[in-house]
This record gives structure tokens, sequence and C-alpha cells, in this order.
């Protein structure tokens, strides 16, 4: 039986983000270099398509990934992951992580910077890993 195939929302330099038929959002992010305008031209595409579909769940490819600057992290934590709580009902994230230590460091910082936001987040070495436990979160 076909799958249905994931709709294109958003792509950039930083990464595409798609609307999975699965029921939430999906990320991933490219590996080529990119700037402050690119990553928050890709993040504010996540919270228009969380509004949108009106999902609270984001699966984050980050295998290919290059490392989020440090004004990238500011801008993430401070600025987006609140609103996107907020106004996108941001509840869920699967990370698929790089095997880049220097990507998991900066990802972590920002994880870890929720700040009392109700947001979860878990982080998987697969894709497959990902969507599994994603799937049991409350869309």
């Amino acid at each position: 039986m076909n799958q249905p195939a994931r709709q294109l929302l958003f792509e950039n330099t930083a990464g595409i983000s798609e609307a999975d038929p699965a029921g939430f959002l999906r990320t991933t992010w490219g590996s080529h270099r990119r700037s402050l305008a690119d990553t928050q031209g890709l993040f504010n595409a996540m919270l228009r398509g969380l509004q949108q579909q009106r999902w609270g769940r984001i699966l984050i490819n980050q295998a290919q990934m290059a490392p989020f600057t440090p004004d990238e992290q500011q801008w993430v934590a401070a600025n987006w992951l609140p609103r996107a709580v907020a106004e996108g009902g941001y509840r869920f994230g699967a990370v698929v992580v790089s095997p880049n230590v220097l990507v998991r460091l900066a990802t972590a910082y920002v994880t870890t910077n929720v700040q009392g936001l109700p947001l979860t987040y878990r982080t998987f070495d697969t894709d497959a890993q990902a969507t599994r436990w994603l799937a049991h979160q409350p869309g």
C-alpha cells in the first residue's frame, strides 16, 4: 500500500519543513552554510506549520546539520521556543541527532533552556526511532 506523500511547506539554505501525513511536522536540516536569517526563516516556517496544521509535534532531523552558532542558539532559546509553545502549541520535539559532537552540544544548549515551558524533547539515533516515539505523543 502506498504511503501518502509529505507536503513541502518551506525550503531554504538551512533545510526543509514538511507536513508528515502521520500528523506532525518534519524538519530536515541541510549541511549547507547558512545565515542567521536562513535559520530564522526555517524556524518561523515551523511555527507557521504548527499553527496551520494545529499540531504540537515536530520531528527534527539534524544528522547532516552544521552546529548552531551562539546567535542562533540565543535566538531559538529566547525568542522562537517561547513563541512556538504559546502561539503554535508546540509540545513534543523528537530530534534525530548528528554524529558531530559540536552539533549535539549546540542543540543541548537549546533543549536545556526551555525555561519551564510545557515542552518535551527526546533525542534519537534514527528517524524510525524518532517517528515511533512521536507517534505516541498527543498531537
